[in-house]
């Protein structure tokens, strides 16, 4: 690992003069902030040496020049709502935090696209879509909080992704601070492009390790004509896991396949203080459809009801959708609400084999005694496992944490499975990456970092170490 400097007086006047005074930040109480994303483990949390805002790229690349010549480590940070500590600057140095460039640049409805700076919250870019008649796809969980440049730079999921796919789906090109300091625009507003590698792609869920993105060019839709959220109810999660293949089998595309155990309904409504539908013993199936006209809608709800009535459903609602994803939305608060230190499992698996992997889920819950709480984007077959940690010492939890995530990923990786579907391996997943990662693989992702980034400037320390 490289071994680098530490912040100097100097070195803080240099940064102020590049993007002023107010916009560096050295005050130990305003840094904390900066210690940390989500991940509420204070073993997690490391404090930078100084925060640095910048407005516009050539600031950016300006001070990734610097960070070069004196071999300090920088940080890319969106709004910090990740769940894999990649923005935490493990190494200290510099946090570069995108909230001053929030603006959205363009919107042309004809040509269906949008032009965005990185701290653009993603629910601003949804809803700036929506008030022109159009629609932006990307629907993770803390839209509300998160910013656009954090989506894409962990290639982020949600709830959508069953039809529309990922966030690297919705867009066109991105402007990137390369680890060196030069500006470059990758990709292109194109249906086709085979024009030498795919380098946007390559940085789109790369975790801020490859480059610092600074624009974005969004893909907007058509906004959907007709809508219908179901909420399917099942006794057993083994019959509410299993409607997915039936779903898919018939020909159906759903926007949405969300699934909620029977105890995470439970934590949500004590959260909410708000009564769901049959929380007493049922286990949630929300599926959200669309179509062009109401006939095709109705068709489409007739089928879904059919399928989940004969796959055992106790009940099949037309759901308040308000009211629904409020419920599935709150789950990571709702979580963090019950155990502020928990084993967040994101892992992802080919949709057929959800029910295996639900079913040993739980045998491993039962075998250590755990306290879990379980939702999944099941129509993509990401599974997110809360273990809670409560009031277990720390020595036991961290012994029994390694020893159920080596089960747990062995079984993953007999399904096909991968280690995480959307939060990022960042530093808190690094060493399990290691494990379960060809060595191959991995080497290729080492030669890529160090072609890009020679130095180990950028975000080191995080995915895999040099």
């Amino acid at each position: 690992m490289q071994t680098y400097q530490p912040i100097t007086p100097a070195i803080i006047e240099q940064l102020q003069a590049l993007v002023s005074e107010k916009n560096v930040i050295i005050d130990n109480d305003r840094l904390e902030v900066y210690s940390h994303d989500e991940v509420t483990d204070q073993r997690y949390h490391h404090m930078p040496e100084v925060v640095v805002l910048p407005e516009t790229a050539q600031q950016i690349a300006e001070i990734m020049k610097l960070a070069n010549q004196e071999l300090i480590p920088v940080v890319p940070r969106g709004a910090g709502t990740g769940l894999a500590c990649g923005a935490v600057p493990i190494y200290g140095g510099i946090v570069i935090s995108l909230e001053n460039m929030n603006r959205i640049l363009e919107v042309n409805v004809d040509n269906l696209y949008m032009v965005v700076e990185p701290g653009v919250l993603t629910d601003d870019v949804q809803k700036t879509a929506k008030s022109h008649g159009l629609f932006y796809a990307g629907d993770p969980c803390s839209g509300d909080s998160c910013f656009i440049g954090g989506n894409v730079a962990t290639n982020a999921g949600g709830n959508k992704a069953v039809k529309y796919g990922t966030t690297r789906h919705q867009v066109y090109s991105i402007e990137v601070v390369t680890p060196l300091g030069k500006i470059v625009e990758l990709g292109g507003r194109l249906n086709k492009n085979t024009t030498g590698y795919c380098l946007e792609q390559l940085m789109m869920g790369s975790e801020g390790t490859l480059g610092i993105i600074t624009k974005i060019t969004l893909k907007l839709l058509p906004l959907p004509q007709h809508v219908i959220d179901l909420l399917a109810i099942f006794p057993d999660i083994e019959s509410a896991i299993g409607i997915v293949g039936k779903v898919t089998k018939a020909g159906i595309t759903p926007s949405c396949i969300e699934f909620m155990d029977n105890e995470t309904i439970k934590m949500v409504e004590r959260f909410l203080n708000e009564k769901l539908p049959n929380s007493d013993t049922g286990h949630y199936v929300i599926i959200q459809a669309e179509a062009d006209n109401e006939d095709a809608l109705d068709d489409k709800a007739i089928l879904l009801d059919e399928l989940c009535n004969a796959h055992g459903a106790l009940q099949i609602l037309v759901a308040d959708p308000q009211k629904i994803w409020r419920a599935r939305k709150a789950f990571s608060e709702a979580v963090r609400h019950e155990s502020l230190v928990m084993g967040k499992e994101d892992i992802v698996v080919p949709i057929d084999k959800i029910p295996e992997m639900m079913q040993e889920i739980a045998i491993l819950s039962k075998k250590y005694q755990l306290i879990t709480r379980t939702a999944s984007h099941a129509g993509d077959g990401n599974i997110h496992l809360n273990i809670l940690k409560g009031t277990m010492p720390d020595s036991q939890w961290d012994e029994m944490l390694a020893a159920l995530q080596h089960e747990l990923y062995a079984i993953v990786y007999r399904l096909g499975g991968k280690l995480s579907g959307e939060h990022g391996i960042g530093y808190k997943r690094k060493q399990l990456m290691q494990e379960y990662t060809q060595p191959a693989e991995l080497e290729m992702m080492r030669a890529i970092k160090l072609a890009l980034d020679p130095n180990q400037i950028l975000n080191p320390g995080k995915i895999f170490d040099i």
